[in-house]
Order: C-alpha cells, then sequence, then structure tokens
C-alpha cells in the first residue's frame, strides 16, 4: 500500500510540474508575441482549443489511469492543428471519424494486451462490483457503458473515465463521508450520470471543451451548513455529465 502511495503521489506530483511547465511557456510565448519577436499570426494557432486539448492531454499521460485519455485529447488537438501547417487538395477533417476510430482500436487492443500491468498499477481503487467497502468507486469504459447501483456505504469519492462510453451510478442508497471528497470524471466523447440524494453538497470543477457538467437538481444544499462535500473534478472534451436526485 506504501509503495501504491508513493507512485500515487509521484504522478500528481509531476502533473503540477507539467502544468508549471505550459504556464511558463505560455508566458513566455505571450512576452515572444507583445515583443514583435514571434509572428502574431501564430497566435490564433498557438491560443486555440486544439492546442488547449494538447495541454491537457500531455498533462494526462503523465498520470498512469489517464495515459489512454491523454492520447486521445492529444490526437484530437494534433489533428485540427494540421491543415494550419499543411495545404490538403481535400477537406482533411473528413479523414477525423476514421482515423480516430482506427486509434481507439489501437489503443483498445493495446490496454487489452497490456492489462495486467494496468490492473496492478491500479489495485488501490476498488472494483465496480464489489459492494464498495473502502468508500471509492473507480470505472472505465471504452466503446463500451456501465450501470451501477451501489450498496449502503460511506462514500468517499473515485475516478471515472468513458472514452466514447458511459457510465450511470445510483448512490442514493449511500452516505457522503465527513470531510472533503473527490470524484475525478474525465470523459471523451463520453457522459457520467450521477443520481445522488437531494441533500449531498456537490462542488463541479469540471473543464470542458465542447461539453459540460450541470447538476439538474431542483434545490442545491447550502454548503456553509454540512461538513460532507463532494468536489467533481476533470474534464470533459465533446461530453459531458449531469447530477440529479430521481
Amino acid at each position: 500500500m506504501k509503495t501504491t502511495t508513493y507512485f500515487c503521489n509521484k504522478r500528481k506530483y509531476m502533473k503540477k510540474i507539467i502544468f508549471g511547465l505550459l504556464l511558463i511557456t505560455a508566458g513566455v510565448l505571450l512576452i515572444g508575441f507583445n515583443a514583435g519577436l514571434i509572428r502574431m499570426d501564430y497566435k490564433p494557432i498557438i491560443f486555440s482549443w486544439p492546442m488547449l486539448l494538447i495541454a491537457i492531454g500531455i498533462m494526462n499521460i503523465f498520470g498512469k489511469e489517464s495515459f489512454f485519455t491523454g492520447v486521445i485529447l492529444i490526437f484530437i488537438g494534433s489533428f485540427f492543428l494540421i491543415p494550419h501547417f499543411y495545404y490538403f487538395p481535400f477537406n482533411f477533417t473528413q479523414l477525423f471519424w476514421p482515423v480516430l476510430l482506427i486509434l481507439v482500436g489501437i489503443l483498445v487492443i493495446a490496454k487489452i494486451v497490456f492489462s495486467r500491468s494496468f490492473n496492478h498499477h491500479n489495485h488501490h481503487f476498488i472494483s465496480k462490483e464489489s459492494n464498495l467497502d473502502s468508500g471509492y468507486i473507480y470505472d472505465k469504459n471504452v466503446f463500451s457503458g456501465n450501470k451501477i447501483k451501489v450498496s449502503p456505504c460511506e462514500f468517499k469519492g473515485g475516478k471515472i473515465e468513458n472514452v466514447f462510453g458511459g457510465t450511470e451510478i445510483d448512490l442514493r442508497q449511500t452516505t457522503l463521508a465527513e470531510g472533503k471528497n473527490i470524484l475525478e470524471i474525465k470523459c471523451v466523447f463520453g457522459g457520467v450520470s450521477l443520481i445522488v440524494p437531494p441533500d449531498w453538497v456537490i462542488h463541479i470543477e469540471i473543464s470542458a471543451v465542447m461539453g459540460g457538467f450541470t447538476d439538474k437538481r431542483s434545490i442545491t444544499p447550502n454548503s456553509g451548513s454540512s461538513n460532507r462535500e463532494l468536489f467533481i473534478k476533470g474534464e470533459n472534451v465533446f461530453g459531458g455529465g449531469e447530477i440529479k436526485s430521481f
């Protein structure tokens, strides 16, 4: 368990370092543009949504659980940047879906081949078939989906990743653990639906590109009146999610 915790903390540390380096790079580029050292016609390309996807993807590949998502994000961003640098006598964007399907297929096969290694590094997450005795949930779907009804327990968070897939989790029989609980959600062309008790205090901190995450409950509890909070963090790219209580 100590070894697992060490590697988890190391990955988080590396992701923060990469994030800092990306901010420094963005700052240096802005100085270059403002000082006239870099041509201004490159600015809309560098500071664009495809480049944002690449940046998010680079951070994700430094987290072992997020490597698959990171590769997809980098591919999508790079694909839509290519026409800015090369001229094609045909509509290049028409190749997007065929090439993306090929890439996802290759990654799915690679995931199966290296599944033993993947499961070894992620054994600190509980299985979606369990009754969440530890309070954490982990679910990952590629071109598939899961509908999970969680048995009574103290829910503490976990991680959900969907690539061309979806997850529905029914948490109405659970109790939110005391303190700050974190559920990390990352979706690429996928979605997540959470069914929670109506009195849960939930904070949504999702970065979305062509996507979103909404709380559809009719009444949102006041965070000042509870010491049990759920923070939903992560990224949605061409994907989305919702919270409801029915």
